[in-house]
Protein backbone atom coordinates (compact mmCIF):
# COMPACT_ATOMS: atom_id res chain seq x y z
CA UNK A 1 0.00 0.00 0.00
CA UNK A 2 1.40 3.39 -1.01
CA UNK A 3 1.38 5.93 1.90
CA UNK A 4 -0.27 9.28 1.31
CA UNK A 5 2.01 12.26 1.23
CA UNK A 6 1.54 14.94 3.86
CA UNK A 7 3.42 18.10 4.66
CA UNK A 8 5.00 16.33 7.57
CA UNK A 9 6.57 13.68 5.39
CA UNK A 10 10.11 14.33 4.30
CA UNK A 11 10.70 15.02 0.66
CA UNK A 12 13.16 12.52 -0.83
CA UNK A 13 16.48 14.08 -1.66
CA UNK A 14 17.21 14.46 -5.38
CA UNK A 15 20.62 14.01 -6.91
CA UNK A 16 22.01 16.88 -8.94
CA UNK A 17 21.83 15.85 -12.65
CA UNK A 18 25.15 15.44 -14.43
CA UNK A 19 25.04 17.39 -17.72
CA UNK A 20 27.43 16.66 -20.56
CA UNK A 21 27.82 19.45 -23.11
CA UNK A 22 28.18 18.27 -26.72
CA UNK A 23 29.58 21.04 -28.89
CA UNK A 24 28.38 21.33 -32.51
CA UNK A 25 30.62 19.78 -35.09
CA UNK A 26 32.32 22.41 -37.17
CA UNK A 27 32.47 21.70 -40.84
CA UNK A 28 35.96 21.81 -42.31
CA UNK A 29 36.52 25.24 -43.82
CA UNK A 30 38.14 23.80 -46.90
CA UNK A 31 35.18 21.50 -47.62
CA UNK A 32 33.99 22.26 -51.14
CA UNK A 33 30.38 22.67 -52.19
CA UNK A 34 29.40 19.91 -54.59
CA UNK A 35 27.89 21.62 -57.63
CA UNK A 36 25.86 20.08 -60.44
CA UNK A 37 24.63 21.91 -63.51
CA UNK A 38 21.57 21.09 -65.60
CA UNK A 39 21.30 22.09 -69.25
CA UNK A 40 18.51 21.38 -71.73
CA UNK A 41 18.29 21.98 -75.45
CA UNK A 42 14.71 22.09 -76.70
CA UNK A 43 15.53 20.95 -80.23
CA UNK A 44 17.73 18.23 -81.73
CA UNK A 45 18.68 20.41 -84.70
CA UNK A 46 22.33 21.00 -85.56
CA UNK A 47 22.38 24.66 -84.49
CA UNK A 48 21.11 23.70 -81.05
CA UNK A 49 23.98 21.24 -80.65
CA UNK A 50 26.28 24.26 -80.54
CA UNK A 51 24.13 25.67 -77.74
CA UNK A 52 24.51 22.39 -75.83
CA UNK A 53 28.29 22.44 -76.19
CA UNK A 54 28.35 26.10 -75.17
CA UNK A 55 26.44 25.33 -71.98
CA UNK A 56 28.80 22.48 -71.13
CA UNK A 57 31.82 24.78 -71.62
CA UNK A 58 30.19 27.62 -69.71
CA UNK A 59 29.40 25.58 -66.60
CA UNK A 60 32.74 23.81 -66.64
CA UNK A 61 34.54 27.18 -66.71
CA UNK A 62 32.23 28.78 -64.13
CA UNK A 63 32.49 25.98 -61.56
CA UNK A 64 36.25 25.66 -62.05
CA UNK A 65 36.66 29.39 -61.33
CA UNK A 66 35.26 29.02 -57.79
CA UNK A 67 37.76 27.80 -55.23
CA UNK A 68 35.10 26.37 -52.90
CA UNK A 69 33.09 24.67 -55.67
CA UNK A 70 33.56 21.14 -56.89
CA UNK A 71 31.95 19.89 -60.10
CA UNK A 72 29.91 16.70 -59.69
CA UNK A 73 28.62 16.47 -63.24
CA UNK A 74 26.83 18.42 -65.94
CA UNK A 75 23.48 16.78 -66.59
CA UNK A 76 22.05 17.55 -70.01
CA UNK A 77 19.03 16.47 -72.05
CA UNK A 78 18.97 17.05 -75.79
CA UNK A 79 16.00 17.31 -78.14
CA UNK A 80 13.27 16.64 -75.56
CA UNK A 81 10.30 18.63 -74.34
CA UNK A 82 10.39 20.66 -71.15
CA UNK A 83 6.67 20.32 -70.39
CA UNK A 84 7.10 16.93 -68.73
CA UNK A 85 10.01 15.94 -66.49
CA UNK A 86 9.38 12.22 -67.05
CA UNK A 87 10.74 12.39 -70.61
CA UNK A 88 14.06 13.91 -69.50
CA UNK A 89 16.31 11.04 -68.50
CA UNK A 90 19.29 13.08 -67.31
CA UNK A 91 16.94 15.27 -65.27
CA UNK A 92 15.65 12.14 -63.54
CA UNK A 93 19.22 10.96 -63.00
CA UNK A 94 20.07 14.35 -61.47
CA UNK A 95 17.19 13.97 -58.98
CA UNK A 96 18.29 10.41 -58.19
CA UNK A 97 21.83 11.62 -57.38
CA UNK A 98 20.36 14.38 -55.21
CA UNK A 99 18.39 11.80 -53.24
CA UNK A 100 21.58 9.79 -52.79
CA UNK A 101 23.27 12.82 -51.18
CA UNK A 102 25.84 13.45 -53.92
CA UNK A 103 24.94 17.09 -54.66
CA UNK A 104 24.75 20.30 -52.59
CA UNK A 105 23.66 22.85 -55.20
CA UNK A 106 22.26 22.90 -58.75
CA UNK A 107 22.94 25.56 -61.37
CA UNK A 108 20.44 26.17 -64.17
CA UNK A 109 20.52 28.80 -66.92
CA UNK A 110 16.85 29.74 -66.50
CA UNK A 111 13.58 28.39 -65.15
CA UNK A 112 12.37 27.59 -68.68
CA UNK A 113 15.38 25.24 -69.02
CA UNK A 114 14.48 23.58 -65.71
CA UNK A 115 10.71 23.14 -66.26
CA UNK A 116 7.79 24.65 -68.15
CA UNK A 117 5.22 23.00 -65.95
CA UNK A 118 4.56 25.03 -62.78
CA UNK A 119 3.30 22.06 -60.78
CA UNK A 120 6.31 19.84 -61.53
CA UNK A 121 8.70 22.74 -61.03
CA UNK A 122 7.44 23.53 -57.54
CA UNK A 123 7.18 19.86 -56.51
CA UNK A 124 10.79 19.29 -57.56
CA UNK A 125 12.09 22.42 -55.84
CA UNK A 126 10.23 21.56 -52.62
CA UNK A 127 11.68 18.05 -52.61
CA UNK A 128 15.19 19.40 -53.21
CA UNK A 129 14.69 21.98 -50.46
CA UNK A 130 13.81 19.20 -48.00
CA UNK A 131 17.04 17.49 -49.03
CA UNK A 132 18.94 20.69 -48.30
CA UNK A 133 19.70 21.37 -51.96
CA UNK A 134 19.20 24.79 -53.52
CA UNK A 135 18.62 25.53 -57.19
CA UNK A 136 20.15 28.70 -58.60
CA UNK A 137 18.56 30.18 -61.74
CA UNK A 138 21.04 32.56 -63.31
CA UNK A 139 18.81 34.47 -65.73
CA UNK A 140 16.18 35.29 -63.10
CA UNK A 141 18.82 35.68 -60.32
CA UNK A 142 16.86 33.35 -58.03
CA UNK A 143 18.30 31.01 -55.41
CA UNK A 144 15.66 28.66 -54.00
CA UNK A 145 17.64 28.21 -50.79
CA UNK A 146 16.53 31.72 -49.84
CA UNK A 147 13.18 32.27 -48.17
CA UNK A 148 11.60 34.21 -51.02
CA UNK A 149 13.02 31.95 -53.70
CA UNK A 150 10.05 29.59 -53.98
CA UNK A 151 7.56 32.42 -54.46
CA UNK A 152 9.71 33.93 -57.19
CA UNK A 153 10.18 30.51 -58.78
CA UNK A 154 6.41 29.94 -58.89
CA UNK A 155 5.96 33.27 -60.62
CA UNK A 156 8.63 32.69 -63.28
CA UNK A 157 7.60 29.04 -63.76
CA UNK A 158 4.06 30.24 -64.41
CA UNK A 159 5.42 32.62 -67.06
CA UNK A 160 7.41 29.76 -68.59
CA UNK A 161 4.32 27.53 -68.66
CA UNK A 162 2.28 30.28 -70.31
CA UNK A 163 5.04 30.69 -72.89
CA UNK A 164 5.09 26.95 -73.56
CA UNK A 165 1.30 26.81 -73.93
CA UNK A 166 1.44 29.80 -76.30
CA UNK A 167 4.12 28.14 -78.45
CA UNK A 168 2.18 24.85 -78.51
CA UNK A 169 -1.02 26.69 -79.42
CA UNK A 170 0.71 28.52 -82.27
CA UNK A 171 2.16 25.24 -83.57
CA UNK A 172 -1.25 23.53 -83.46
CA UNK A 173 -2.85 26.50 -85.23
CA UNK A 174 -0.15 26.35 -87.91
CA UNK A 175 -0.68 22.60 -88.43
CA UNK A 176 -4.46 23.12 -88.58
CA UNK A 177 -4.23 25.75 -91.32
CA UNK A 178 -1.79 23.65 -93.34
CA UNK A 179 -4.12 20.66 -93.05
CA UNK A 180 -7.06 22.75 -94.25
CA UNK A 181 -5.27 24.03 -97.35
CA UNK A 182 -3.64 20.66 -98.07
CA UNK A 183 0.00 21.80 -97.70
CA UNK A 184 0.72 19.69 -94.61
CA UNK A 185 2.05 16.23 -95.33
CA UNK A 186 3.54 14.53 -92.27
CA UNK A 187 6.25 14.99 -89.67
CA UNK A 188 7.23 11.31 -89.64
CA UNK A 189 7.63 8.84 -92.46
CA UNK A 190 5.80 5.51 -92.05
CA UNK A 191 7.59 2.25 -92.76
CA UNK A 192 8.27 1.98 -96.50
CA UNK A 193 8.94 5.70 -96.94
CA UNK A 194 11.56 8.31 -96.14
CA UNK A 195 10.85 12.01 -95.59
CA UNK A 196 12.93 14.15 -97.95
CA UNK A 197 12.32 17.89 -98.26
CA UNK A 198 8.85 17.50 -96.79
CA UNK A 199 7.82 14.75 -99.24
CA UNK A 200 7.47 10.99 -98.77
CA UNK A 201 9.86 9.00 -100.93
CA UNK A 202 9.41 5.23 -101.40
CA UNK A 203 12.15 2.93 -100.06
CA UNK A 204 12.34 -0.07 -102.39
CA UNK A 205 13.34 -2.77 -99.89
CA UNK A 206 10.77 -1.73 -97.30
CA UNK A 207 8.09 -1.26 -99.97
CA UNK A 208 8.53 -4.92 -100.97
CA UNK A 209 7.84 -5.96 -97.38
CA UNK A 210 4.69 -3.78 -97.33
CA UNK A 211 3.45 -5.40 -100.57
CA UNK A 212 4.11 -8.85 -99.08
CA UNK A 213 2.06 -7.98 -95.98
CA UNK A 214 -0.99 -6.91 -98.01
CA UNK A 215 -0.65 -9.88 -100.39
CA UNK A 216 -0.24 -12.44 -97.60
CA UNK A 217 -3.24 -11.07 -95.71
CA UNK A 218 -5.45 -11.30 -98.81
CA UNK A 219 -4.26 -14.89 -99.29
CA UNK A 220 -5.56 -15.90 -95.87
CA UNK A 221 -2.55 -15.37 -93.59
CA UNK A 222 -3.38 -13.70 -90.28
CA UNK A 223 -1.57 -10.59 -89.06
CA UNK A 224 -0.07 -12.63 -86.22
CA UNK A 225 1.34 -15.21 -88.65
CA UNK A 226 2.70 -12.46 -90.93
CA UNK A 227 4.49 -10.85 -87.96
CA UNK A 228 6.01 -14.19 -86.94
CA UNK A 229 7.25 -14.83 -90.49
CA UNK A 230 8.80 -11.37 -90.84
CA UNK A 231 10.46 -11.63 -87.41
CA UNK A 232 12.15 -14.80 -88.60
CA UNK A 233 12.98 -13.98 -92.25
CA UNK A 234 13.09 -10.17 -92.64
CA UNK A 235 16.72 -9.02 -92.75
CA UNK A 236 16.50 -5.68 -90.91
CA UNK A 237 16.74 -5.25 -87.14
CA UNK A 238 13.12 -4.11 -86.95
CA UNK A 239 11.01 -5.84 -84.30
CA UNK A 240 7.95 -7.27 -86.01
CA UNK A 241 4.84 -7.71 -83.90
CA UNK A 242 1.18 -8.14 -84.68
CA UNK A 243 0.41 -4.50 -83.87
CA UNK A 244 3.03 -3.36 -86.45
CA UNK A 245 1.38 -5.45 -89.16
CA UNK A 246 -2.09 -4.25 -88.16
CA UNK A 247 -0.92 -0.64 -88.35
CA UNK A 248 0.39 -1.16 -91.89
CA UNK A 249 -2.76 -2.96 -93.04
CA UNK A 250 -5.02 -0.07 -92.02
CA UNK A 251 -2.75 2.84 -92.99
CA UNK A 252 -4.20 4.67 -96.00
CA UNK A 253 -0.76 6.17 -96.78
CA UNK A 254 0.24 3.00 -98.63
CA UNK A 255 -2.59 3.62 -101.11
CA UNK A 256 -1.34 7.17 -101.71
CA UNK A 257 -3.86 8.98 -99.50
CA UNK A 258 -3.66 10.72 -96.11
CA UNK A 259 -6.12 11.00 -93.23
CA UNK A 260 -4.78 13.84 -91.10
CA UNK A 261 -5.28 14.43 -87.38
CA UNK A 262 -6.01 10.82 -86.46
CA UNK A 263 -4.44 11.75 -83.13
CA UNK A 264 -4.32 15.06 -81.28
CA UNK A 265 -2.49 16.61 -78.34
CA UNK A 266 -4.45 17.86 -75.33
CA UNK A 267 -4.38 21.58 -74.52
CA UNK A 268 -3.63 21.28 -70.81
CA UNK A 269 -0.21 20.50 -69.39
CA UNK A 270 1.25 17.97 -69.26
CA UNK A 271 0.34 17.38 -72.90
CA UNK A 272 -1.06 13.95 -73.74
CA UNK A 273 -1.47 12.38 -77.15
CA UNK A 274 -4.89 10.83 -77.75
CA UNK A 275 -6.62 9.06 -80.60
CA UNK A 276 -9.12 11.32 -82.36
CA UNK A 277 -12.59 9.80 -81.96
CA UNK A 278 -14.49 12.84 -83.19
CA UNK A 279 -13.10 15.41 -80.75
CA UNK A 280 -11.15 17.15 -83.55
CA UNK A 281 -11.73 17.73 -87.26
CA UNK A 282 -10.08 15.22 -89.61
CA UNK A 283 -8.87 15.95 -93.15
CA UNK A 284 -8.68 13.37 -95.95
CA UNK A 285 -6.25 14.22 -98.76
CA UNK A 286 -6.28 12.13 -101.94
CA UNK A 287 -3.03 11.45 -103.80
CA UNK A 288 -0.97 13.02 -101.03
CA UNK A 289 2.03 10.81 -101.80
CA UNK A 290 3.19 8.05 -104.15
CA UNK A 291 1.37 4.76 -103.42
CA UNK A 292 3.03 1.43 -102.68
CA UNK A 293 -0.15 -0.56 -103.33
CA UNK A 294 -3.27 0.19 -105.34
CA UNK A 295 -6.44 1.58 -103.79
CA UNK A 296 -8.29 -1.58 -104.89
CA UNK A 297 -5.97 -3.81 -102.85
CA UNK A 298 -6.25 -1.47 -99.86
CA UNK A 299 -10.07 -1.56 -99.96
CA UNK A 300 -10.06 -5.36 -100.34
CA UNK A 301 -7.92 -5.65 -97.22
CA UNK A 302 -10.22 -3.32 -95.23
CA UNK A 303 -13.27 -5.37 -96.25
CA UNK A 304 -11.49 -8.62 -95.34
CA UNK A 305 -10.55 -7.20 -91.94
CA UNK A 306 -14.22 -6.49 -91.24
CA UNK A 307 -15.21 -9.99 -92.34
CA UNK A 308 -12.56 -11.61 -90.15
CA UNK A 309 -13.58 -9.47 -87.19
CA UNK A 310 -17.17 -10.68 -87.51
CA UNK A 311 -15.97 -14.26 -87.43
CA UNK A 312 -14.69 -13.65 -83.91
CA UNK A 313 -18.09 -12.62 -82.55
CA UNK A 314 -19.82 -14.88 -80.05
CA UNK A 315 -22.34 -16.39 -82.47
CA UNK A 316 -19.81 -17.21 -85.17
CA UNK A 317 -17.00 -18.57 -83.02
CA UNK A 318 -18.16 -20.66 -80.04
CA UNK A 319 -14.73 -22.35 -79.98
CA UNK A 320 -12.89 -19.15 -78.98
CA UNK A 321 -13.30 -19.84 -75.24
CA UNK A 322 -12.43 -23.53 -75.43
CA UNK A 323 -8.77 -22.73 -76.11
CA UNK A 324 -8.32 -20.32 -73.21
CA UNK A 325 -10.79 -21.31 -70.46
CA UNK A 326 -9.49 -23.47 -67.61
CA UNK A 327 -11.05 -25.24 -64.64
CA UNK A 328 -9.56 -24.00 -61.35
CA UNK A 329 -9.93 -27.43 -59.70
CA UNK A 330 -8.44 -29.88 -62.18
CA UNK A 331 -6.64 -27.48 -64.54
CA UNK A 332 -8.29 -28.97 -67.64
CA UNK A 333 -9.50 -26.96 -70.62
CA UNK A 334 -13.23 -26.35 -70.70
CA UNK A 335 -15.09 -27.36 -73.83
CA UNK A 336 -18.31 -25.96 -75.36
CA UNK A 337 -21.42 -28.11 -75.11
CA UNK A 338 -24.72 -27.22 -76.74
CA UNK A 339 -27.92 -27.92 -74.80
CA UNK A 340 -31.22 -26.84 -76.37
CA UNK A 341 -29.61 -24.22 -78.62
CA UNK A 342 -27.60 -22.79 -75.72
CA UNK A 343 -23.84 -23.22 -75.38
CA UNK A 344 -22.25 -24.06 -72.03
CA UNK A 345 -18.58 -24.22 -71.08
CA UNK A 346 -18.13 -27.52 -69.27
CA UNK A 347 -15.32 -29.37 -67.50
CA UNK A 348 -14.56 -32.77 -69.05
CA UNK A 349 -13.69 -34.27 -65.66
CA UNK A 350 -17.00 -33.08 -64.19
CA UNK A 351 -18.90 -34.56 -67.13
CA UNK A 352 -17.29 -37.97 -66.61
CA UNK A 353 -17.65 -37.96 -62.83
CA UNK A 354 -19.74 -35.37 -61.00
CA UNK A 355 -17.86 -36.04 -57.75
CA UNK A 356 -14.38 -35.73 -59.31
CA UNK A 357 -14.74 -32.01 -60.06
CA UNK A 358 -17.32 -29.63 -58.53
CA UNK A 359 -17.29 -27.08 -61.37
CA UNK A 360 -20.77 -26.77 -62.85
CA UNK A 361 -21.40 -25.83 -66.52
CA UNK A 362 -21.19 -22.08 -67.23
CA UNK A 363 -23.30 -20.48 -69.98
CA UNK A 364 -21.03 -19.02 -72.65
CA UNK A 365 -23.11 -15.84 -72.74
CA UNK A 366 -22.33 -15.29 -69.03
CA UNK A 367 -18.60 -15.41 -69.81
CA UNK A 368 -19.11 -12.94 -72.65
CA UNK A 369 -21.02 -10.54 -70.39
CA UNK A 370 -18.31 -10.78 -67.73
CA UNK A 371 -15.71 -9.85 -70.37
CA UNK A 372 -17.82 -6.86 -71.49
CA UNK A 373 -17.87 -5.58 -67.90
CA UNK A 374 -14.14 -6.16 -67.53
CA UNK A 375 -13.43 -4.35 -70.81
CA UNK A 376 -15.47 -1.33 -69.66
CA UNK A 377 -13.51 -1.16 -66.40
CA UNK A 378 -10.17 -1.41 -68.20
CA UNK A 379 -11.18 1.16 -70.81
CA UNK A 380 -12.54 3.79 -68.43
CA UNK A 381 -10.82 2.99 -65.12
CA UNK A 382 -7.59 1.34 -66.21
CA UNK A 383 -5.20 4.04 -64.99
CA UNK A 384 -3.46 1.40 -62.88
CA UNK A 385 -2.07 -0.16 -66.08
CA UNK A 386 -0.19 3.04 -66.95
CA UNK A 387 0.98 3.27 -63.33
CA UNK A 388 2.09 -0.35 -63.60
CA UNK A 389 4.22 0.47 -66.67
CA UNK A 390 5.70 3.50 -64.91
CA UNK A 391 6.58 1.45 -61.80
CA UNK A 392 8.20 -1.34 -63.80
CA UNK A 393 10.14 1.18 -65.90
CA UNK A 394 11.39 2.85 -62.74
CA UNK A 395 12.52 -0.49 -61.32
CA UNK A 396 14.15 -1.44 -64.62
CA UNK A 397 15.96 1.89 -64.84
CA UNK A 398 17.22 1.54 -61.28
CA UNK A 399 18.43 -1.97 -62.01
CA UNK A 400 20.05 -0.84 -65.24
CA UNK A 401 21.78 2.14 -63.60
CA UNK A 402 23.65 -0.28 -61.33
CA UNK A 403 24.59 -2.72 -64.08
CA UNK A 404 28.31 -3.08 -64.80
CA UNK A 405 28.11 -1.63 -68.32
CA UNK A 406 26.11 1.44 -67.27
CA UNK A 407 28.33 2.08 -64.25
CA UNK A 408 31.42 1.90 -66.51
CA UNK A 409 29.86 4.36 -68.95
CA UNK A 410 28.96 6.76 -66.12
CA UNK A 411 32.55 6.57 -64.87
CA UNK A 412 33.88 7.39 -68.35
CA UNK A 413 31.46 10.31 -68.66
CA UNK A 414 32.49 11.60 -65.23
CA UNK A 415 36.18 11.32 -66.18
CA UNK A 416 35.56 13.32 -69.36
CA UNK A 417 33.83 16.04 -67.34
CA UNK A 418 36.84 16.12 -64.98
CA UNK A 419 39.17 16.49 -67.96
CA UNK A 420 37.02 19.33 -69.28
CA UNK A 421 37.15 21.01 -65.88
CA UNK A 422 40.93 20.66 -65.76
CA UNK A 423 41.23 22.20 -69.23
CA UNK A 424 39.13 25.16 -68.13
CA UNK A 425 41.29 25.61 -65.04
CA UNK A 426 44.51 25.53 -67.12
CA UNK A 427 43.04 28.04 -69.57
CA UNK A 428 42.03 30.34 -66.73
CA UNK A 429 45.61 30.28 -65.43
CA UNK A 430 46.93 31.02 -68.93
CA UNK A 431 48.82 27.73 -69.16
CA UNK A 432 47.29 26.56 -72.44
CA UNK A 433 46.51 28.23 -75.75
CA UNK A 434 42.82 29.28 -76.26
CA UNK A 435 42.66 27.55 -79.65
CA UNK A 436 43.95 24.33 -78.09
CA UNK A 437 41.36 24.69 -75.31
CA UNK A 438 38.50 25.11 -77.80
CA UNK A 439 39.53 22.13 -79.95
CA UNK A 440 40.05 19.83 -76.95
CA UNK A 441 36.85 21.00 -75.25
CA UNK A 442 34.86 20.32 -78.44
CA UNK A 443 36.38 16.86 -78.71
CA UNK A 444 35.53 16.07 -75.08
CA UNK A 445 31.93 17.33 -75.55
CA UNK A 446 31.57 15.05 -78.59
CA UNK A 447 32.89 12.07 -76.62
CA UNK A 448 30.46 12.82 -73.80
CA UNK A 449 27.56 12.98 -76.27
CA UNK A 450 28.58 9.68 -77.88
CA UNK A 451 28.81 7.88 -74.53
CA UNK A 452 25.44 9.26 -73.44
CA UNK A 453 23.83 8.07 -76.68
CA UNK A 454 25.38 4.63 -76.15
CA UNK A 455 24.04 4.51 -72.60
CA UNK A 456 20.58 5.58 -73.75
CA UNK A 457 20.63 2.88 -76.42
CA UNK A 458 21.52 0.24 -73.81
CA UNK A 459 18.72 1.45 -71.55
CA UNK A 460 16.20 1.21 -74.39
CA UNK A 461 17.18 -2.22 -75.75
CA UNK A 462 16.92 -3.99 -72.40
CA UNK A 463 13.17 -3.61 -72.06
CA UNK A 464 11.22 -6.02 -69.90
CA UNK A 465 8.65 -8.19 -71.64
CA UNK A 466 5.99 -7.35 -69.06
CA UNK A 467 6.37 -3.62 -69.86
CA UNK A 468 5.99 -4.26 -73.60
CA UNK A 469 2.91 -6.42 -73.07
CA UNK A 470 1.30 -3.87 -70.75
CA UNK A 471 2.02 -1.06 -73.23
CA UNK A 472 0.42 -3.19 -75.97
CA UNK A 473 -2.69 -3.70 -73.80
CA UNK A 474 -2.90 0.08 -73.34
CA UNK A 475 -2.65 0.56 -77.12
CA UNK A 476 -5.42 -1.99 -77.74
CA UNK A 477 -7.65 -0.26 -75.19
CA UNK A 478 -6.87 3.16 -76.69
CA UNK A 479 -7.83 1.96 -80.17
CA UNK A 480 -10.89 0.04 -78.97
CA UNK A 481 -14.44 1.44 -78.74
CA UNK A 482 -15.72 3.15 -75.60
CA UNK A 483 -18.47 0.55 -75.21
CA UNK A 484 -18.98 -3.01 -76.45
CA UNK A 485 -22.56 -3.88 -77.34
CA UNK A 486 -21.66 -7.52 -77.99
CA UNK A 487 -18.76 -9.88 -77.41
CA UNK A 488 -15.75 -9.03 -79.61
CA UNK A 489 -13.59 -12.12 -80.11
CA UNK A 490 -10.72 -10.16 -81.63
CA UNK A 491 -10.46 -7.79 -78.67
CA UNK A 492 -10.81 -10.75 -76.33
CA UNK A 493 -7.87 -12.48 -78.04
CA UNK A 494 -5.77 -9.30 -77.97
CA UNK A 495 -6.30 -8.69 -74.23
CA UNK A 496 -6.89 -12.05 -72.54
CA UNK A 497 -4.36 -14.84 -72.09
CA UNK A 498 -6.74 -17.23 -70.33
CA UNK A 499 -9.89 -17.38 -68.20
CA UNK A 500 -9.89 -19.41 -64.99
CA UNK A 501 -13.32 -20.62 -63.91
CA UNK A 502 -13.20 -20.37 -60.10
CA UNK A 503 -16.86 -21.43 -59.84
CA UNK A 504 -20.11 -21.11 -61.72
CA UNK A 505 -20.36 -17.56 -60.39
CA UNK A 506 -16.76 -16.31 -60.40
CA UNK A 507 -14.18 -15.92 -63.20
CA UNK A 508 -10.55 -14.79 -63.19
CA UNK A 509 -9.31 -13.14 -66.40
CA UNK A 510 -5.54 -13.31 -66.89
CA UNK A 511 -4.39 -10.47 -69.15
CA UNK A 512 -1.58 -10.83 -71.70
CA UNK A 513 0.88 -9.27 -69.24
CA UNK A 514 0.08 -11.85 -66.55
CA UNK A 515 -2.14 -9.60 -64.42
CA UNK A 516 -5.20 -11.45 -63.07
CA UNK A 517 -8.52 -9.65 -62.54
CA UNK A 518 -11.61 -11.24 -61.02
CA UNK A 519 -15.11 -10.72 -62.37
CA UNK A 520 -18.33 -12.25 -61.09
CA UNK A 521 -20.97 -13.75 -63.34
CA UNK A 522 -23.66 -11.57 -61.75
CA UNK A 523 -21.64 -8.42 -62.36
CA UNK A 524 -20.43 -7.81 -58.81
CA UNK A 525 -16.92 -8.60 -57.71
Amino acid sequence: MIPKWTEGNAVPSEKTPYVITINPVEKPRDLKIRIAAYARVSSASEDQHNSFEAQVKYYTTLISSKDNWSLVEIYADEGVTGTSAEKRKDFQRLLADCRRGLIDKILVKSISRFARNTKECLETIRELKLLGIGVQFEKENIDTSRISGELMTALFASFAQTESESISGNMRCSYQKRMQNGTFNTCYAPYGYRLENGKLVIQKDEAEVVRYIFSAYLNGTSSCQIAAYLAKHEQSNRQWKQKNVEYILQNERYAGNALLQKTYTTDMLPHQKKRNKGERTMYFIQESNLPIISEEIFEQVQNLRLVRKKKYTCNANPQSLSRVMLCWNCGRMLRPKQVREKIYMTCRVHERDLNACPLLPIPETDVHQAFLRLYYKLKHHGEFLAEMVESFQMLRNRRMLWSTDIVDLNKKISELYSQNQMLASLKQQGLIDPDFFISQSNELAEQIRTLKQKKEGMMETDKDEIIEKTEYILEVLEMGPDFLDSFDGELFTELIDCVIAESKHLLTFRLKNGLELTESIEGTV
